[in-house]
């Protein structure tokens, strides 16, 4: 059986389960005491003592050895062993000329412990456990048909066979085989509900939670198009230098550390984390439903990442570790995006010139010893005034293989965002819209 998606929902369904087992055992227990027939009691008391050791047995093992399914198959074995005695273990008790119809506190107990079986949620138990009652139950109806018919012919002996206890028994097996295909369709169901959440945990790595709910919801349908997008690398300075001086456990926690910190940030602003490459992280916004703010909400999160990073970098310094400078390039343009099968393997990425671009201004935001440099592309796409800070204009600055050049703006490290600069910090500073 596959495993669960809540462990802890499944012991306490387990103990709520062993509550339909006590129901039966005070069953038992009053037909041993309020039963008048002395010659059976013998028979009773042996399984009321035994149902009661079975039922402690299987409590003790659901709490300290829980998930374990040969000893769950092993007290489904049991079980049934001890309804079959249940049903008919009068007949090796009492005379042949007695009457050996079912009782009713037999048949009770017989489908009490059928529902705790099916409530399992387990079809192979709920297999094996009406597989061996049925198999016992019409042994004792033959056995009691030639005990009864000893001298009689095989048509008498069938006649007598066919009576009320067969469709009892035929009443028994319709409702063992309605309990098998509801757990059949409990364990499709729960297979699906495990590979969804299993999806939903892989895509939260890359995406932001509504975006999350719209791949699940769209699955395959998200081939590639060719749409508008901003697109944004992060990578940090001197980060391979730094990875051959630390330990291994300490370079994955910093490098976790960062990761995540980009990656929440980049998911607040309904971005979405395309990939991570090493130290770098290539992210994309419009991208798989583009909207009409994609380019503000890229550059409010780049702004938000200088001064986030400048953070995690300080603290980082303060800890001993080198000062690790982040590096931002942020463009607009088209891209083709969607879903990318590779055969073994398919993913949801962006390509084109505009991931090319924003590539190249995240290296030369190292060049210029810049925490962000942004393209006059993006900026003209934005619909709100941009965010004030120091911004430094350069014009016609060309890329490594692109053959026309590129107006950027950027930032001074350490100049920041408004507020955090000193107001006579340089000329041809820009604050307010271009």
């Amino acid at each position: 059986m596959t495993s669960s998606l809540h462990p802890a929902w499944d012991f306490a369904r387990e103990i709520r389960l062993i509550l339909l087992r006590f129901v039966a055992f005070a069953i038992l227990l009053a037909n041993l005491l309020l039963a008048g027939n002395e010659e059976g009691e013998g028979a009773r008391l042996v399984v009321v003592v035994s149902y009661f050791i079975i039922s402690v047995a299987a409590i003790t093992t659901a709490r300290y050895i829980p998930g374990r399914s040969r000893l769950k198959t092993l007290f489904v074995v049991l079980d049934a062993l001890l309804v079959a005695l249940i049903l008919y273990g009068h007949i090796l008790t009492e005379p042949v000329a007695r009457n050996h119809n079912l009782t009713t506190t037999s048949l009770v107990v017989a489908f009490i412990l059928l529902v705790h079986v099916g409530l399992k949620l387990d079809r192979r138990l709920v297999l094996v456990f009406s597989t061996i009652v049925l198999i016992a139950w019409v042994s004792m109806l033959v056995i009691t048909a030639v005990r009864h018919h000893n001298t009689a012919d095989a048509v008498s002996r069938l006649a007598s066979l066919l009576n009320q206890d067969l469709g009892l028994t035929v009443s028994f097996g319709f409702t063992s085989f309605a309990i098998y295909l509801f757990a059949r369709d409990h364990d499709r169901t729960r297979k699906e509900a495990l590979k969804a959440d299993q999806r939903r945990l892989n895509l939260s790595r890359f995406f932001s939670p509504l975006i999350v709910s719209e791949l699940q919801e769209r699955g395959e349908a998200l081939g590639l198009e060719r749409r508008n997008a901003a697109i944004m690398f992060v990578d940090l300075r001197d980060f391979t230098s730094f990875a051959e001086t630390v330990p291994a456990r300490e370079l994955a926690s910093v490098l976790a550390e960062y990761r995540q910190l980009v990656s929440h940030t980049i998911f607040g602003y309904g971005g979405t984390v395309d990939k991570f490459i090493g130290d770098g992280v290539m992210a994309v916004f419009g991208q798989p439903r583009p909207t009409e703010d994609d380019a503000d909400r890229a550059l409010a999160c780049a702004l938000e990442l200088v001064e986030a990073l400048n953070e995690w970098r300080d603290h980082g310094v303060r800890n001993g570790y080198r000062a690790l400078d982040a590096a931002i390039g942020l463009h607009f343009g088209a891209v083709v995006g969607g879903v990318l099968d590779s055969g073994c393997h398919s993913e949801f990425t962006v390509i084109g010139d505009a991931v090319n671009v924003a590539q190249r201004l995240e290296t030369l935001a190292k060049s210029l010893d810049s925490p962000l440099v942004v393209s006059s592309e993006l900026l003209a796409r934005l619909r709100k005034t941009v965010p004030c800070a120091i911004w430094f204009p350069k014009n016609g600055v060309s890329l490594p293989g692109r053959r026309l050049p590129i107006d950027i703006w950027y930032l001074r490290r350490e100049s920041g965002v408004a507020g955090t600069s000193d107001p006579d910090y340089d000329t041809g500073r820009v604050h307010t819209a271009f």
